[in-house]
């Protein structure tokens, strides 16, 4: 996998949308230049069942139409049956080998990771990317575990430097530079981008400032 696929990675599902139209959103973000989209539809009065594959479908099919890979959050069964690019898993969903006998081969497993052992035990497994963090305090999740900071961003890459690692939790665009600058491959970005009243140009502007950070230009 290749680790501009992570560069902004955008995380959706049909709550905490103020009532917008989420595959409105889902497009003005992919136009904005997300380049990656992982459906997360999770939470009281979460869709499922039909109304959970229609919605897939059309989510993967926005992707396809700006040649965004799309990624399952946690369903297996639904990644299989629609035929997602990848799963996303927790710690607490499944194995890496176990998921990868039964996506098959060519599907993309990523993992979340809260920790160095976690992260590396990811990667041994054979995880194609991992998120990590949240390194920055969230609102997004209420689950959440301790934020981990900028440092433990900077083990990981030292200990995986081959590995796509996705920062996550409370990223801005003022914050992303930093994450960047520590050897994240990208940004997974939740909130900023689904919480603006501009979703498009919050992905314009996240964008920027990853590809900035990764040029190593100061501003």
């Amino acid at each position: 996998m290749d680790k501009q696929t992570v560069n902004l990675y955008f995380i959706m599902g049909t709550l905490n949308l103020a009532g917008r139209n989420p595959l409105h959103v889902l497009e003005e973000a992919l136009k904005g230049g997300v380049t990656c989209f992982q459906l997360r539809e999770k939470g009281p009065g979460a869709l499922t069942g039909k109304e959970l594959k229609a919605f897939a479908l059309e989510c993967q099919q926005l992707c396809e139409q700006y040649s965004v890979p799309f990624i399952v959050n946690d369903d297996i069964d639904l990644a299989i049956e629609i035929g997602a690019d990848g799963i996303h898993i927790g710690q607490e969903d499944g194995c890496v080998s176990a998921v990868r006998k039964k996506v098959g081969p060519e599907m993309l497993i990523g993992v979340s990771t809260h920790n160095v052992a976690e992260a590396i035990a990811a990667a041994d497994a054979g995880a194609d990317y991992i998120g990590l963090g949240p390194v920055y305090e969230t609102q997004s999740k209420s689950d959440t575990q301790p934020v981990i900071g900028i440092e433990t961003v900077s083990e990981v890459v030292t200990l995986l430097p081959g590995l796509p690692i996705v920062a996550i939790g409370g990223i801005s665009e003022r914050k992303a530079s930093a994450v960047i600058k520590a050897g994240a491959s990208g940004i997974a970005i939740l909130s900023a981008i689904s919480g603006s009243e501009n979703p498009g140009e919050a992905a314009i502007r996240l964008k920027a400032a990853v590809l900035l950070s990764l040029t190593g230009i100061e501003m």
